[in-house]
């Protein structure tokens, strides 16, 4: 592993997994079983009000490279080739999407000591150009995520981010949604032991002149059973709790309420994966 800034899509990641992360408000159930050449089989529901939707993905490991196939409920085949480190601190991605002719996309991401490059063009005449850059180190990181429309000529995407990791804090700031929305997010980590953490969210919209705070927490009650809990602003809840009750298959059950309307907003999520 390549000790460095990371990628852009980092910058505000722990954040965001304390506040968001693993939160269900449907019901969901995964199973993974392996062959015995090693193919990972994953089959995967999720019961979304009436609607169900359900997914199989295959997932093939040979030296560097990984293959993953998934098919869905709409008989859509969706492809991913990773392949992992050709040079060092690069890894190759390869998607498509079966039917979707223009689903196509390579992309490629570098890490280095100092800087984290991902850069990613659509397989198409007229393709949309990704790309996003770091600069930094492990303490300090600076970014930029852009994307390019050949077609239009226009930038459909302009953001920029900035982070400060301490051994035990993580600071961030971000500008997206092409300027209109600026985030502030703090991790803190209280007690490595416990797992105990707080985190915040701070976002503001300047077209809707609308801000929005979200703050979190985490504690694990024993090295299987975590809790986190969340609320924001407009007075929404949440908690869940999630136990490994064998390695690496998991049972979470979280629950959202509006506080000003307790007995309308009840939800309950339920999510189940298991594996071998």
């Amino acid at each position: 592993m390549v000790k460095g800034p990371g990628l852009y899509s980092d910058i505000g990641k722990r954040a965001r997994d304390l506040l968001y992360k693993d939160y269900q408000r449907d019901h969901k159930f995964t199973v993974t079983t392996y062959t015995a050449n090693g193919v990972a089989i994953t089959s995967s529901g999720i019961k979304k009000g009436e609607l169900f939707l359900a997914d199989v993905n295959t997932q093939l490991k040979n030296k560097n490279i990984t293959t993953d196939v998934k098919v869905d409920t709409n008989s859509k085949v969706f492809t991913t080739i990773t392949v992992d480190e050709p040079a060092p601190g690069l890894k190759t991605i390869i998607s498509f999407v079966v039917p979707d002719q223009r689903s196509g996309k390579v992309e490629l991401q570098y890490l280095h000591e100092y800087a984290g490059i991902s850069t990613g063009i659509g397989l198409t005449a007229n393709p949309i150009v990704n790309f996003s850059g770091v600069a930094g180190n492990d303490k300090l990181a600076l970014g930029a995520d852009l994307s390019f429309d050949t077609a239009t000529g226009n930038f459909t995407k302009y953001n920029a981010g900035f982070s400060f990791t301490n051994s035990d804090l993580i600071a961030a700031l971000t500008l997206n949604d092409k300027g209109d929305t600026l985030t502030a997010s703090y991790y803190h980590s209280v007690s490595p032991l416990t797992n105990t953490a707080v985190g915040a969210e701070l976002s503001h919209g300047f077209s809707s002149n609308e801000n929005t705070l979200t703050i979190g927490t985490q504690h694990s009650l024993d090295p299987l059973t975590t809790l986190k809990a969340r609320v924001n602003n407009y007075g929404k809840a949440s908690a869940l709790i999630q136990h490994e009750w064998r390695p690496k298959s998991l049972f979470t059950i979280s629950g959202e309420v509006d506080t000003r309307a307790i007995e309308k907003s009840a939800k309950i999520g339920l999510a189940v994966a298991l594996k071998p």
